[in-house]
């Protein structure tokens, strides 16, 4: 049976207007084992002023390292995606993405499709992401980084489409980063999308959806930015537990949701679990 963690992502602090240094020493007070920064390129005032979360990989990648480490705990991927359709944008930022990852210490890229171009085709748009991942593969090969597509935008909002995503470039560095909520939102089951991955996957974002936004959602959108605590809303977590346990990686499931009492009630319930 593989291991499996508890992580995670950076999203639950984005609206305590607080910095990563703080988000990363919280959710070591809060019992979690792994965070997953966001990172963006150049200079943007809210976190270079302490009040947003996310790293400029402009920065030394070290410095996020002794933060963690300080703190306790470990980096279980960078959310770092970029539309793979537009190459102009996403092939030289997870480039420098996965280098930032190999000196931070996070074994994981995470990324999709993200909003397709006005003017291309389905086929096209399929083309620029083969370009873009067999660029960043390459970059991700010697260093041991592993890229995580995510089900989230409009061609891996169902099964087929990411897999036809996945096998774009035959690579040992990609992989699958599952979206529990995103999954859920698209109008599948998230536990039988679960099992067909379970031997690519290398991340997992843990993201519950409530009974509300369910209602509210499912089957119209492809995806949502965080989710409810875990064990509230749709989510069957001891069936995600188990298909991931089955894997052939360790496995963090990295909660994203929207605030620190949800990070707080969600590491709660998923320690019982585990």
């Amino acid at each position: 049976m593989g291991k499996v963690s508890i992580g995670v992502n950076m999203e639950y602090v984005r609206h305590a207007d607080k910095p990563f240094e703080w988000g990363v020493e919280k959710a070591a007070e809060l019992g979690y084992e792994y965070v997953e920064p966001w990172v963006h390129w150049g200079r943007e005032l809210m976190s270079e002023a302490g009040y947003y979360q996310t790293l400029s990989m402009l920065d030394d990648p070290y410095k996020a390292k002794r933060i963690c480490e300080k703190a306790g705990v470990k980096i279980s991927g960078l959310s770092s995606h970029t539309p793979l359709c537009k190459p102009d944008i996403s092939v030289n930022y997870l480039k420098q993405a996965i280098r930032f990852a190999a000196e931070c210490g996070a074994p994981v890229v995470n990324t999709d499709e993200g909003p397709k171009p006005a003017w291309t085709t389905e086929e096209e748009d399929h083309h620029l992401m083969k370009y873009t991942l067999g660029e960043a593969a390459a970059v991700a090969e010697p260093r041991g980084i592993m890229i995580g597509i995510e089900p989230h935008q409009q061609y891996s909002k169902h099964p087929d489409g990411l897999d036809r995503i996945y096998n774009l470039v035959e690579s040992k560095a990609i992989g699958i980063n599952f979206d529990t909520g995103n999954s859920y939102l698209c109008g599948h089951d998230p536990i039988e999308w679960l099992k067909r991955v379970r031997d690519r996957l290398v991340h997992l974002h843990a993201k519950d959806i409530s009974i509300e936004q369910s209602e509210d959602e499912r089957g119209k959108v492809t995806g949502t930015p965080a989710g409810c605590a875990c064990g509230e809303g749709v989510i069957d977590w001891p069936k995600v537990i188990e298909v991931c346990r089955a894997a052939p990686r360790a496995i963090v499931l990295s909660v994203e949701c929207g605030t620190i009492d949800q990070a707080e009630r969600s590491i709660e319930y998923l320690k019982k679990l585990l």
